[in-house]
This record gives structure tokens, C-alpha cells and sequence, in this order.
């Protein structure tokens, strides 16, 4: 350096140290001295300058000299000023100013920082900002600090914009303080051993800090072993830090569990900072800026290993090494262990320090000088220059893309030329062919757009050209005319040149975006410096001097294990297999709750559920039964009776159970459901709960937070008892539960376990069944939740004032807002967070628009939602939301969604630092006036109505569901308000289910018969309905919409007759052909009318729906949604007195009666009918469920079924369910195993196994049978279903055998407690009365 620079600097150095040592560059506080104003001209450079006035010298803060400040030549974005501040210093700001008195200033620029002059480095803060905001005005001084500082000796200044009415003009200021630099210098064969005495008092943590920078992608920065062969190693591969712990003598892997990589091309000979700390099995690693924390495997303490570490290289003297490793070729900067100066122990050679082969106390300085391709446009020509044997060109290159056009030589017209080219991440040589000519090209290399350097060698000659890939094997095209390489071929790397230049260059292929160094032509390496001053060559678009190539994978931006791919300008995600899409993976798939898909139309069945929406928790499978408010089920892999024997205090038997989800997703399930509860067995014979002589138990559990329990009385955790101690009534009176009385008979003590705070049960522990007589049995049912709080989490808004206000939202990468909201009014805020620049906001804007408005430091940006109709109609639309480093969206309802597109290299992170208001802004204007529901923040329920209850002008919840959701009650159901929510009525529906949409079926045999009374159908003394009377006395029909559903084999067969008082009816009929028949008789002097519909033979065991639909004198019928067919009536127009419906057989035939109709009431009918609805009624839930009407009498076997429904009815059923309204990829998945079969879960079912109570239902053991001569008949059927069941329950057994533990031992893997097919919440694995 120069020696003024250097007395300044050195004087500098001795202030610092007189003050107490040279500040730290992170010591922003101290450190921020004005470095350039005492430095001399001779300090300062630049590209060009307009006048001696205007030279670079002048260019220090508010100074007047001069012209008063520097300004170039030309105004243009290729413009530099340069300052070399004498030796390397932390820099820890920046000031500037335009030039003085002028029109002449910058509005924005970048930085570069080097070492050496050489191979300069763009400074980025936020990771990718590059730019900083310039000046207003000529005088007026804008600084910045930098966040975070930086340590070097070259500094350069880059406008990017200036003012518009002058011409670029700076004068600058740099602030920070001296930097203490301890260098060490390897070559790839030396290595540094540093021993220390380990004290008695060990430190809480072992830390090592230092900096590298080299050239290499491949060496071992530090190795210290363990004591019983373990290692940390800590190396740089692939210009990426990997940090290994490995067992043994066991050689690390990259791509082994044990590996931890951090960082990216760190091979880019620029200082980089490395801290690791130690704590216990606690490690953090942190490289530049990022950092990582996890736990080391197994049990490595940083107590368990040596006291000795070795730097570079693996130096181990004495002690054999079983693997080896690159050494380290570059240097080492301050490396520090616990507080001890490694290099300053080595130069005043102390003990400690063992030193093997050529290690240097100085860095040496490379001078390559890479180029770098920003754009496809940029390009580089350079002269060829002659040799007699042909050409040779080599470089080398790094970039991300897959391709681009490399090299290509462009001689004279009539020759030829060639072209490398990357394609699909490999080179592709190849000639640029004449006229006719074909094209033979040869590929080298593989995985070439990796971001590494990799060497290139290409050699010409008169008939053959070939290239060699990272010194392997040479790829070779032959030529049939010859190759020319003389004066006048030109060698252009990238682009092709633009039109009108006169190149013969026309390859429809993008040019190269990368890096190149080291290029030479014929041996000779091109100085870059000749053409960054326009001596040597042509360019366009380079920046030369620097590698500008940005790693935007690192670190990951895409979230939930999504794979980060990348090209030059921009990252891409992966969202395969997460549950998670969008640009980021950021969107979750998946709903968060049963009740969520519930209200999405969804019916019972297998679902992934994500219980924390866009949150670090993954989805889980979970089974969804579809009640008025839905469960969710997780089941275990212990469902199975297991028997204990053998087991005592000091050999007990203990099972933990490993759920199809982890604990913190079952935790966060437990948190959001309004209900939770556990079925727990325990079976007993001379095995008790407690030892009744001191209290100490002998059989307990183990929930969520890992606490002995020992209470088995459902929500009562307090009570420390069994349910039957609750209840007074235990088998001892004297004892809490009844298996603590002793008994040598078998006994049990079962509890529905329901304190949220203690489930699931993980762990179930046995220690009294050793002594003779003595044995236990015990069963766990799966974890049901019932309801989501958050679901139905809502707040009502009465004035513009008031609002809710919450924490600040932190999500500085990635934010996203979902809720519901409903109202009237045209306009609102729904929520707002403010920062000092940036700023969060949605709203309703006008009563079809939705805006969502966001500010990260590059300028307010806005997406906005039209809606095809108004939004304030005062039902529930949903609202979803997020922004993104790469995108921004918003959705309303199922609408397309409206995008906006992050800049490639702006701002990413959203400051926030005001409170979140909701409902309203912090100046009280544009309030919101209506309600909103649900309102998550990246996955995280706020309790608005917590908050309501001490808000002026906001109540808890909101009122009006059955605006939005009454569609989803079907088949005439009607939607019931509720507090939280709403229901479905399905009364007056032939349907049943929470929607009203699972079928009423039943299953007819010979002889059968039903009959349905209209005239007792709302009797008029009741007045709980308007329909009230519809039916009664002499009332007559105009019409009639009827629906249902058939499946027989027998004709002829009656479907349906209806009769009057007044000898008029309908019958629907199955003719001996099969055909279906209508008849219609409304007059009693007339012949009936009969419409057949010859459509095909339905007594072919398929299931059949028709509708029939009578208008007046107008017929429509409907056979399976498809055949429709339109008659017109002679016999009367009106239907009089309807008296009765029959279904299967008529019991009373009367003389009116048509003699098909007649013959085919005789005979009955025989198979399955379903979802039959005779206007309001609905003959067979009457039938089917006489306790909710008198009006039905069964005759015959009549059996409750599910044989309406069909394969495609509303049996529970597989999901694999995906939010589809997104745009873009979206993941389809497989199906779930263990398939879930038939409505299996039943909340509060008894213990009989499911197949038994399917056998019930088959059976028909919840028809009520009428009075009849064939009770004995019936009688015997009863018999036959309880001899079904008991064949059912031995046959349950079989496969499903209890196990037994026997003697003592633990038994708490998978292999110990049997696995059971995960079905519905009652499958059954084993019969708990087995053994007993």
C-alpha cells in the first residue's frame, strides 16, 4: 500500500488499540470512522472522467474542490469509482452526494468490494439486494448502513440511475474502523495441529471461528476425533460447507444422515465466516449469514472428544487415520477456539502447535479475472490468432441453465464453422453446416449447469474438431470440408451478435448466461482487462472482473421438503409428494379439519389432514365421520386385546403405541377440536390398579406430557379414580376402582378418557400380574376429536370505529391470510399491519372488488379480485391470501385467482412493526361492518371471539350460516342455525345423514308389505308445520312429485299403489316382461290409464331410480336420469282424498282395482327399495323408524339396508383429497391404504364388533314388526339373526387373536404390540372376551 494510506490506517490502528483493541467489524457502534476523507488522490480511480475537474480525486464528501465532485465521461450504467482504502478495514456504512452546486447526481448504485483489485464481488443485503437509494439533489448526504458490514480494501461505487436533467456525479464518504487480520496460507498439502490441556473445569460449549477463501470446491477445514473413534468433520465440497459427525471409524458421507451442508459457491475467492459451536449434543453452524441448529447423533458430547484439532488437513500423529480427506488449498483468517488465537500460536511457534508441510503467514492473490454473462444478449468476440497445426481454445465456465449457445466460430463465407452449444446441462459440438449439408454432432459432459467451474479444451484442425469436458475423454467431430483457423476467423463466446453487424451467426438458441476465466486461444490466455478497455476484441453486456452467478437455492426458499431447481434469473420449486403447493410449497392441500371438509360436501371416509394449514407440521391420514359435528379418528398400532402375565414392580410390562400421526400433530389436532376422548379397557383378575397399603401404583398410563396417570374417570383428572368410584358403585366400596378389590374372577375398570391436556395415551405400564391366579388384560381405542373451534371462531363488527388488534404479524419470507367473511356494507378493511416502509392490507374495496396491497421495500404492489356478482349479500365467501419471495395471489370463493410476480433481485422480507388490526385500520377509517370467520395467519387461528368479548362496537360470533351453507343440505332437507354453525333437518327428506344424502333402504321378502296413512299425516290438531293437513280428509292433488329407488328380479312386481277414499289410486307396476308401468286412475267411471315404458327389462337385479312427476292432466316419468318420457291423462286431472301408500303387497285389495295392478299387489315384491318420496312424505323412514311416527305398519320381513346406495352412494369412503382451485400443478395422490368399509364409525356404539352389527343390520333387528298370525314365524327368524351373530363374533376371532404378553418384559416396539388394520373407529382387533 501506499505510504500515506498506510499512516493513516496505522495510526488508526494505534487510536483503537489505545482505546482498549481494534473494534470488531460487527461493533457497529464503535466502528463507524470516516475512512476516505484523509486519503490522497492516488487512492481514488474510475472508468473514465469528463475533465480534469471532474476527476475521481475530488470525489470525497462535501468537499468543494475542484469541480466539486467526480463525473464520467459518458453517463451510462458501465461507469465506476473506485477507492482502495490502503489495507483491508470493516466497513461498516456509506454516505454520498451529488456533485456540488450541480445538476449532477446518482439516484441509486451498487456496490463491489475485492481484496486485491481483482475479482471483484457484488455486496447484497437482505441476500438478494444489490441497489441502494442515491440522492434528491446535488448537497443534500444520504448514508447507509450495512447490514451486515463487510471487511475490505477495495471499494467500488456502480450508478445505476442519475438524475435525468444532468449527468452522474458523486462525492462519497466510507465509514468504519481498522481490521485485525491473522492469516494463514495452505497449499493442499499442509496442515495445522493445534493440543490444549483440558482443564478439570470443562467450558459450557466449545466454539470455533474462522474465515476461509480459496479457489477450490473441495477441502477439510477442520477434523477433531473423539474417544472412541468418533469425529466432527467440517469441509468444504462442491463449494458448499459439510459438516459430519460420524460413529466409529465409519467414513463420512455428504449424502448420509449424520451430514449438514450449508453455504454455496464458496469457492469464489472471497473471505467467508464460519462459526461452530458445541454444546453437549446441541450444534450450531453458521456460514456467512445463515445458519443451521441440530442435534448431534447419538450421544457426542463435545466432552467425549480430544483435546486437539487439526486445521487443513487430518494431522493425527501416531494415531492411524482410516479415511482420508482433500487438504485445504487457500486461506485461513483469525481462527479461534474457545477464546485462543490459533494463528498467533502458530507464528510465535508455541508447543501447543504442531505445523507438517508448507504453511505460509500471508495470503497469497490469484489474479484470475472471470467474465460474467448477465443476459442471452451479452457476448464476447475475440480475433483468432494463427497457428500452423489448427486451433485450440480453453476456458472454463460455470452457470446454472440447462442451455445456451457457448462458443461459435464465424469465418469467411464458403467455410466452415462451429458451434458448442449446452443442451439439457451437457456440450453439444457440432459444425455450423453449408447449404445442404447435414449436421453431426457429438455431446460431452453431463449435470454441467451444477454451478461448478468445469474446464473446457476444444481443438481444431483441418479435418477434425473435438472437445474435452473436465479432463476426461475427447469427443471428436470429423469434417468433410476443412476446418479454417486463420487470421480471419473470429471467436464469439455467447449471444449471436444483433442484426445488421454482419455475423452469419443465426442459432435459435439463447446465448450463454454464466461465468467464464482462464480463456486462452492457441495457448495464449486473453487478458479481459485489454477488453474491458476496448483494446482487445468486441463485447456487449459483460461485466468483466467479476462472477456475478447467485446461488438463489441457498438457502431453500421452497418450504415443506420442497426440491429448489434454478436457473440464471430465477428458482424454481417442486412440490411432488409435500401436501404443499403454490411457488414456495408454500399452500397446504390439505384442510386442517374434519370439519372443514365437512363443509366442503364432503361425506365420511379417509382424509389427510393438515393441522396446521401452511405451518411446519405435515399433513397425516385420519378417518372422518361425517355426524352433525364430525370426528376425526387416529388410530394406533395397539388396537389389539393384549393379555399381561409375569409382570411386576421390578419387571413390569409396559406398550407404547405409535399413532398414524406424531405427537404434535395429534397435540395441534387435541388443541383446534372442541371435544377429545379415549377409550381405555383394563381387565382384571387379582390385578390392582394401586397397592392399597401406601398408595403406590401398580398400573397407570402415560399421555401427551409424559406424566404418570392413574385416574381412569373420563374429564375428571382431579379425582384420581375410576368411573365406577365416581359413581358409588365399585365392586369394594371401600376401593376407588374394582380392580383394586382383588378378586379372583375376572372384573374391568373402562373409561372414555376426555382431558384434552393429557391425551393421547402414548404408554400404557403393567406391574401386578405375577402373582398366582394373577393376569391382566388390556385394549386402547383410537383418539376421537370432534368439532374445530376455529372453524366456527368468529366476530361481528357493528361500527367503522372499531376494530380488534392483535401481535404483529411476523412472516418477513412468506405470509398467508385465509377467512370468511360476510356483510352488507360496500366497502371495509378486513385486516392491516404497518411497518416504518412496509405494510400489509386487505380489503373490500368496492362490493365486487378485493384487494390485497403489500409493501417489502420495492414500492406498493396490489392484487386485486372482480367478482361476477356483489360480494356484500350477506353470505359467507371465503378469502385466501399470500404472498411469497416469488409471487404474490388472491382468491375469493372458487374465482381465478389474480397474480403478481415478484421482481427477480428486490426486496424479499416484509418488516412489520405495528400492531395487526382487524376489522379496521389504526387511524379508524374504512372500518369493516359485517363478520368474519375462521381468520388464519400462517396456519394460526386467531381467537377473535376472545377478543370481541372486551371490544366497544365487536361481539363474539356471527349469526346468519344457513344463508351460505343450506345448499349443502339435500333431498328436500332444511338448514337448522345453530350457535356454531348449522344443521341439516332431514325430516321431511326420505335421506338421513348430516347433508340428508344417505339413502332410507330397505329390503323387501315375499309376502312383505308396508303401508303408509296420509289421513294421519299432520293431523289437524297439530300445528307444527304449514304442511300441516296437506293430506287430510277429501283434500285434492293437482299434481304429485314422486322419487325412488329399486332393485328386484320378480315380476310381475308392485312398486308403489296409492289409494283414495274415493276408489281412485296410482300404481307403479313391473309388468312379466319386466317393463316398467304407470297407471294412473283419477276417475272412477273412466278405465285407468296406463303408460308403459318398454325401455328394457328392469328386474335385472340393477338398481333403478325413477321420477314420476304429475302436473294436472301432464305425466313426466324418469327412468335413471336418462329415459324421460311426457303422456297426457284421460281419466281425470285431479287426485282426490288420498287415503294410504302401499309398498310390496296389498293386504286389501279393492274391487276398482285394474287386474294387472291386482295380480301384481298379490304378488308383492321382493328386493331393495330406497329414497322414496311421495311429495312431503316419506313412507319408508316411517316405516324404518316407527318411534318418530304412528302412521306406518309393517307386515313380513322389512329390513333396514344399505342396498339403495349403490357403488356410488354416500358410503364412507377413500380420500385423497386435493385443493384443486389453486392454478398450477397439482399433486394427485395416491390412495390411502387400509381401506375404510361402510359407516363403520359410530360414536358411543357398544362393544359389539363391527361385522356383528352389520350381521344386525342384514338381519333386520331394528324393524318393528306389527301384530300378525306369523309371530311364530318371526319368532324363528329372530333366532336364526342371534345364531348369525354368534357365527359372526367366532369368526371375528380368528383372525384377530388377543395377544398375550407373557412373563415379564417390555413391550414397546411394533413387533411387541401387533399391529391392526386401520379401518373405521370401531374396527375391532381381537374379541375383548377372549380368555376371560
Amino acid at each position: 500500500m501506499g505510504s500515506v494510506p498506510g499512516a493513516v490506517l496505522r495510526a488508526l490502528v494505534l487510536l483503537s488499540v489505545q482505546g482498549g483493541g481494534s473494534a470488531a467489524a460487527g461493533d457497529t457502534e464503535s466502528c463507524d470512522q470516516p475512512l476516505v476523507s484523509a486519503l490522497p488522490a492516488s487512492s481514488f480511480s474510475s472508468s473514465s472522467e469528463l475533465s480534469s475537474s471532474h476527476s475521481p480525486g475530488f470525489a470525497r464528501l462535501n468537499r468543494r474542490d475542484g469541480a466539486g465532485g467526480w463525473t464520467p465521461r459518458v453517463s451510462n450504467r458501465d461507469q465506476w469509482l473506485q477507492i482502495d482504502l490502503g489495507d483491508r478495514v470493516a466497513i461498516t456504512a456509506v454516505a454520498t452526494q451529488g456533485g456540488y452546486g450541480s445538476s449532477d447526481w446518482v439516484t441509486s448504485y451498487v456496490l463491489m468490494f475485492s481484496d486485491s483489485g481483482r475479482n471483484w464481488k457484488l455486496y447484497r443485503h437482505e441476500e438478494s439486494i444489490a441497489g441502494f437509494p442515491g440522492n434528491a439533489n446535488a448537497d443534500s448526504v444520504v448514508r447507509h448502513r450495512l447490514r451486515p458490514p463487510m471487511e475490505a480494501r477495495h471499494l467500488r461505487f456502480l450508478p445505476s440511475a442519475w438524475n435525468r436533467d444532468g449527468r452522474i456525479g458523486m462525492r462519497v464518504e466510507v465509514y468504519g474502523c481498522p481490521f485485525r487480520s491473522e492469516v494463514i496460507d495452505f497449499d493442499g498439502k499442509s496442515s495445522v495441529l493445534y493440543r490444549f490441556v483440558q482443564s478439570t473445569r470443562s467450558p459450557v460449549k466449545d466454539t470455533i471461528s474462522l474465515k476461509f477463501k480459496t479457489t477450490q470446491s473441495d477441502g477439510l477445514l477442520f477434523h477433531r476425533r473423539g474417544r472412541s473413534g468418533d469425529c466432527i468433520t467440517l469441509e468444504l465440497v462442491k463449494g458448499r460447507l459439510l459438516l459430519f459427525f460420524n460413529s466409529g471409524n465409519a467414513a463420512p458421507s455428504p449424502s448420509g444422515p449424520d451430514g449438514v451442508a450449508l453455504g454455496s459457491l464458496l469457492d469464489d475467492q472471497h473471505w467467508h465466516s464460519v462459526l461452530f459451536e458445541h454444546a453437549r449434543q446441541l450444534v450450531t453452524l453458521s456460514v456467512d449469514r445463515h445458519s443451521r441448529q441440530f442435534q448431534a447423533r447419538g450421544q457426542l458430547s463435545h466432552m467425549d472428544l480430544d483435546p486437539e484439532i487439526s486445521f487443513g488437513g487430518i494431522l493425527a500423529p501416531g494415531k492411524s487415520v482410516t479415511f482420508q480427506r482433500k487438504h485445504f488449498d487457500g486461506c485461513l483468517e483469525n481462527i479461534n477456539f474457545n477464546g485462543e488465537d490459533i494463528i498467533d500460536l502458530a507464528k510465535r511457534h508455541r508447543p501447543q502447535i504442531l505445523i507438517r508441510g508448507n504453511a505460509s503467514f500471508s495470503c497469497s492473490q490469484p489474479q484470475s479475472v472471470p467474465v460474467t454473462f448477465p443476459s442471452s444478449r451479452s457476448h464476447l468476440v475475440l480475433p483468432g490468432i494463427p497457428a500452423q497445426d489448427g486451433a485450440s481454445i480453453s476456458f472454463q465456465f460455470r452457470t446454472w441453465n440447462q442451455a445456451g449457445l457457448l462458443l461459435s466460430s464465424w469465418p469467411p463465407h464458403g467455410s466452415t464453422g462451429f458451434l458448442l452449444t449446452l443442451r439439457d446441462g451437457a456440450l453439444r459440438l457440432g459444425l455450423s453446416p453449408s447449404p445442404g449439408q447435414a449436421r453431426s454432432d457429438v455431446t460431452a459432459g453431463v449435470g454441467l449447469n451444477d454451478g461448478q467451474w468445469h474446464s473446457v479444451s476444444l481443438t481444431a484442425q483441418r479435418d477434425q474438431l473435438s472437445v474435452v469436458v473436465d479432463q476426461a475423454g475427447a469427443s471428436t467431430v470429423r469434417t468433410v470440408q476443412p476446418l479454417e483457423t486463420h487470421a480471419g476467423s473470429a471467436y464469439l463466446f455467447g449471444g449471436c451478435l444483433p442484426p445488421g453487424s454482419g455475423s452469419d451467426c443465426e442459432v435459435p438458441l439463447a446465448g450463454f448466461q454464466g461465468c467464464l476465466r482462464l480463456i486462452s486461444v492457441n495457448a495464449q490466455e486473453v487478458d479481459l482487462i485489454s477488453v474491458q478497455r476496448g483494446v482487445l476484441g468486441n463485447s456487449s453486456g459483460l461485466s468483466i472482473d467479476s462472477c456475478g452467478i447467485l446461488d438463489r437455492c441457498s438457502p431453500n426458499r421452497c418450504e415443506h421438503g420442497g426440491r429448489c431447481s434454478q436457473s440464471w434469473t430465477a428458482f424454481h420449486c417442486n412440490c411432488t409428494g409435500t401436501g404443499y403447493m403454490g411457488a414456495t410449497c408454500h399452500h397446504p392441500l390439505y384442510e386442517q379439519s374434519c370439519e372443514a371438509y365437512k363443509h366442503r360436501g364432503e361425506s365420511s371416509g379417509r382424509y389427510y389432514i393438515d393441522p396446521d394449514g401452511s405451518g411446519p407440521l405435515q399433513p397425516f391420514p385420519a378417518f372422518c365421520n361425517m355426524t352433525d359435528i364430525p370426528w376425526t379418528v387416529m388410530q394406533h398400532n395397539g388396537s389389539a386385546l393384549t393379555r399381561v402375565k409375569g409382570a411386576d414392580q421390578e419387571n413390569a410390562h409396559w406398550a407404547a403405541f405409535q399413532y398414524e400421526a406424531s405427537l404434535e400433530q395429534l397435540l395441534a389436532t387435541i388443541a383446534h377440536a372442541g371435544h377429545c376422548q379415549q377409550l381405555l379397557e383394563f381387565h382384571c383378575r387379582r390385578s390392582r390398579l394401586r397397592d392399597s397399603r401406601d398408595g403406590t401404583p401398580l398400573s397407570w398410563w402415560v399421555g401427551s406430557t409424559q406424566g404418570t396417570r392413574t385416574y381412569r374417570a373420563g374429564s375428571a383428572p382431579e379425582a384420581q379414580m375410576c368411573a365406577c368410584g365416581l359413581a358409588g358403585n365399585c365392586a369394594d366400596s371401600r376401593d376407588r376402582c374394582n380392580c383394586d378389590a382383588d378378586q379372583d374372577e375376572w372384573t374391568n375398570d373402562t373409561a372414555v378418557l376426555s382431558y384434552k391436556e393429557h391425551l393421547p395415551v402414548t404408554r400404557i405400564v403393567v406391574a401386578d400380574a405375577a402373582r398366582p391366579s394373577s393376569a391382566a388384560a388390556y385394549k386402547l381405542g383410537p383418539l376421537l376429536c370432534q368439532g374445530d373451534r376455529s372453524f366456527w371462531n368468529s366476530a361481528s363488527f357493528h361500527t367503522e370505529t372499531s376494530y380488534l388488534h392483535f401481535p404483529t404479524l411476523h412472516a418477513e419470507l412468506s405470509a398467508d391470510v385465509s377467512f370468511f367473511f360476510k356483510t352488507r356494507a360496500s366497502s371495509g378493511v378486513f385486516l392491516e399491519n404497518l411497518g416504518i416502509t412496509d405494510f400489509i392490507s386487505l380489503e373490500l374495496r368496492s362490493p365486487m372488488e378485493v384487494a390485497f396491497s403489500f409493501d417489502v421495500g420495492n414500492g406498493p404492489c396490489e392484487v386485486t379480485v372482480q367478482a361476477p356478482a356483489p360480494l356484500n349479500d350477506d353470505r359467507w365467501h371465503l378469502v385466501r391470501a399470500e404472498r411469497n419471495t416469488k409471487e404474490a395471489w388472491l382468491q375469493v370463493d372458487l374465482l381465478p385467482p389474480g397474480t403478481h410476480a415478484a421482481p427477480e433481485d428486490g426486496h424479499v422480507r416484509l418488516q412489520l412493526n405495528s400492531q395487526l388490526f382487524v376489522g379496521g385500520t389504526a387511524t379508524r377509517q374504512r372500518g369493516f361492518l359485517g363478520c368474519i370467520r375462521s381468520l388464519q395467519l400462517n396456519g394460526k387461528t386467531l381467537d377473535l371471539e376472545e377478543r370481541a368479548q372486551v371490544t366497544p362496537g365487536v361481539e363474539p360470533g356471527c349469526r346468519g350460516h344457513c344463508s351460505t351453507y343450506k345448499r349443502l343440505c339435500r333431498n328436500r332437507g332444511r338448514c337448522r342455525e345453530r350457535p356454531r354453525g348449522f344443521s341439516c333437518d332431514c325430516e321431511l327428506s326420505a335421506f338421513s345423514g348430516p347433508f340428508c344424502t344417505q339413502e332410507i333402504s330397505a329390503l323387501f321378502g315375499a309376502g312383505s308389505s308396508v303401508t303408509y296413512n296420509f289421513h294421519e299425516f299432520y293431523p289437524l290438531s297439530t300445528n307444527s308445520s304449514p304442511h300441516a293437513a296437506s293430506f287430510h280428509g277429501d283434500v285434492t292433488l293437482a299434481g304429485e312429485m314422486i322419487t325412488f329407488s329399486f332393485q328386484t328380479r320378480q315380476t310381475p312386481s308392485l312398486l308403489l299403489y296409492v289409494d283414495s277414499f274415493y276408489d281412485e289410486y296410482l300404481s307403479v307396476i313391473l309388468a312379466n316382461n319386466g317393463s316398467l308401468q304407470v297407471r294412473y286412475k283419477l276417475d272412477l267411471h273412466q278405465d285407468p290409464d296406463v303408460f308403459n315404458l318398454n325401455i328394457k327389462n328392469m328386474a335385472d337385479g340393477h338398481l333403478h331410480r325413477v321420477k314420476i312427476s304429475r302436473e294436472e292432466g301432464v305425466v313426466s316419468v324418469e327412468v335413471d336420469q336418462e329415459a324421460r318420457s311426457q303422456v297426457s291423462l284421460s281419466s281425470g286431472t285431479e287426485f282426490n282424498a288420498v287415503k294410504s301408500l302401499v309398498l310390496g303387497k296389498i293386504l286389501e285389495p279393492g274391487r276398482h282395482v285394474d287386474e294387472d295392478t291386482a295380480q301384481a299387489g298379490a304378488r308383492g315384491f321382493s328386493g331393495c327399495l330406497s329414497a322414496l318420496q311421495f311429495e312431503r312424505a316419506a313412507p319408508l323412514k316411517a316405516a324404518l323408524r316407527p318411534g318418530r311416527s304412528g302412521r306406518a305398519s309393517v307386515q313380513g320381513p322389512v329390513t333396514s339396508s344399505e342396498c339403495g346406495a349403490g357403488p356410488g352412494g354416500d358410503a364412507a369412503r377413500e380420500h385423497t383429497h386435493a385443493r384443486a382451485e389453486r392454478p398450477g400443478a397439482v399433486e394427485e395422490g395416491k390412495p390411502m391404504a387400509g381401506r375404510t368399509r361402510g359407516h363403520a364409525t359410530l360414536i358411543g356404539a357398544g362393544t359389539l364388533g363391527r361385522g356383528a352389527m352389520g350381521t344386525a343390520r342384514r338381519c333386520g333387528l331394528t324393524v318393528s314388526l306389527a301384530p300378525s298370525p306369523g309371530v311364530v314365524a318371526v319368532a324363528i327368524f329372530v333366532l336364526l339373526c342371534v345364531a348369525a351373530v354368534a357365527v359372526r363374533l367366532y369368526q371375528h376371532r380368528s383372525p384377530y387373536t388377543a395377544t398375550e404378553a407373557e412373563g415379564p418384559g417390555k413391550q414397546g416396539s411394533s413387533a411387541a404390540v401387533p399391529r391392526c388394520e386401520l379401518g373405521g373407529q370401531d374396527a375391532t382387533c381381537g374379541d375383548q372376551q377372549a380368555g376371560f
